[in-house]
This record gives C-alpha cells, sequence and structure tokens, in this order.
C-alpha cells in the first residue's frame, strides 16, 4: 500500500500505466476515495502514467485535524508529484477534486500541461447548506445523509438500472472518516474561484453531468466561459460522470489530454 509522507502526513495513492508515460493525476469528490476511478482508470492507464490518490481525510490517507482549506488540498498534489519526481502532470479532478484543480491552475500552472474540471464549479453550494450538512453529519453520521447523496450523486434511472454499481459507491460513502468528511465540507464551503478564473491560462477541458443537481451544467458553462479558451462538454449523467458513463467520460479526457497543441 504505496503512501507517500508529507510532512504529518501521509498520502494513499495508486500509480499504473505507462510506465514512462506522461502522468495524469485524478482527483476524486468529497466523500469518495481512488475507488471512484475504478470505471475509467484502466482505460487511462493505456496511454498515460495514471496517479490516483485518497484526499486527506479519505480513504487510506491520514485524517489530520480540520477544518481544511481548498489550498491545503492543491498543496498536497505538489507535495505528492514532488514525492513522486514528477515535475508536470495532467490533472483530473472532480467536485472536491475540480475545485483543488482550479487552486492549481491558479497557483502552480507550471506545475501543469492541461487542466481537467468534471462536475465542478467556482463555488458550490452556499455557507448555509454545508453547514446544515456538517451538522447532520456531526449529529447523524455519514449514514444521515447516504440516501440523499445518492440521489445526487446518481441519476434516478442510473440507480434503478444499475444498483450493483451504486451499492459499492454508497459504501465507500458510509466508510468515509466523518472527521474528513466534516473538514472537507468545510474547504468547500469557504471556497470561491468566481473572480480568479480569468488566471488560469492552461489548457483547460471542463465536463459536466446534464442531470447533476450538485454542479449543474450552468456552472461548468460559467467556468469555460471564464477560463480563456476553456472547452466544454456535457455528458448525460448526474454528480459522478465517470461511474454512470465511463465511456464518454474516459473518451472526452483522452482527447483532450492526447491532443497536440498547436
Amino acid at each position: 500500500m504505496p503512501r507517500a509522507k508529507i510532512e504529518d502526513l501521509r498520502l494513499h495513492y495508486e500509480l499504473e500505466g505507462l510506465e514512462n508515460g506522461r502522468v495524469l493525476v485524478l482527483s476524486h469528490s468529497i466523500g469518495t476515495t481512488t475507488e471512484m476511478w475504478k470505471r475509467v482508470a484502466p482505460k487511462f492507464a493505456k496511454h498515460f502514467r495514471v496517479l490516483r490518490y485518497d484526499t486527506r481525510g479519505h480513504g487510506r490517507s491520514s485524517v489530520p485535524d480540520g477544518p481544511y482549506a481548498i489550498a491545503d488540498l492543491g498543496k498536497d498534489v505538489l507535495a505528492l508529484l514532488d514525492a513522486l519526481d514528477a515535475r508536470r502532470c495532467i490533472f483530473c479532478g472532480l467536485s472536491l477534486g475540480g475545485m483543488t484543480g482550479i487552486w492549481l491552475g491558479i497557483h502552480a500552472p507550471d506545475r501543469l500541461e492541461k487542466l481537467i474540471l468534471a462536475n465542478t464549479a467556482a463555488r458550490i453550494g452556499t455557507h448555509e447548506s454545508w453547514n446544515a450538512r456538517v451538522r447532520a453529519v456531526q449529529q447523524g453520521g455519514m449514514a444521515s445523509i447516504a440516501d440523499a447523496v445518492m440521489e445526487r450523486w446518481f441519476t434516478c434511472d442510473f440507480r434503478r438500472d444499475s444498483p450493483a454499481l451504486v451499492a459499492p459507491v454508497r459504501q465507500m460513502f458510509l466508510n468515509t472518516s466523518q472527521t474528513g468528511y466534516v473538514a472537507c465540507c468545510a474547504a468547500i464551503r469557504d471556497a470561491d474561484f468566481t473572480a480568479d478564473l480569468h488566471a488560469i491560462s492552461i489548457p483547460t477541458l471542463v465536463i459536466t453531468g446534464r442531470d447533476d443537481p450538485a454542479t449543474p451544467p450552468g456552472d461548468g458553462r460559467f467556468l469555460a466561459e471564464n477560463i480563456s479558451g476553456a472547452r466544454y462538454v456535457e455528458l448525460k449523467t448526474a454528480h459522478l460522470s465517470p461511474i454512470e458513463d465511463p465511456d464518454g467520460f474516459s473518451a472526452a479526457v483522452r482527447g483532450f489530454a492526447l491532443e497536440q497543441e498547436a
């Protein structure tokens, strides 16, 4: 079980794919782990050196006391790249991972070749909604919101037709550290990149889900319109698009990442 030691933090990661390929970093949603990428990682491994990692507070990574900030999560990525002697990467983040990507695009563009922002936004939710979620988890645990989260993460049709795919994701959510989840809720609550998107100058792809209630298409279009030269792709999914449409998601990412810039 590889884990990189970063000061007092240990980050669990998985590295697979082309031995000398370009590094593609996959950063997951709040309440999941590296397993969120299970349906697309093998597709990417044919073309890239794929680096998946558990965000602090999640999976097999350390759970330091919170609250966290998106800057903390971005600096974790940079430290992990340094630990693995990876100078630059293609960064693909979803939801919380996408906000981490926005931070990297603004503050560490020299470390990124390209940026993929999936099912995310410059600002997600409101202070009130995140505080309410924190209270619910603190009072009732992860199980108290699990069903509502699954309804946001997957369309009704997918939940009905693919229970074998939804069940392990729900269990992944239930297994998430309450401390880590609450600390990352605070990171999302306090982040607002609305006024800073213009600072991102690296090639960027924005992916949204047509039926995503958490970060709806309007949020994705706002990103694409305010990041210079960004491209926009909309899939027929809810929030966890790489699980609901792995073929469409991987095709969009692969095509963008492999395309040679003029």
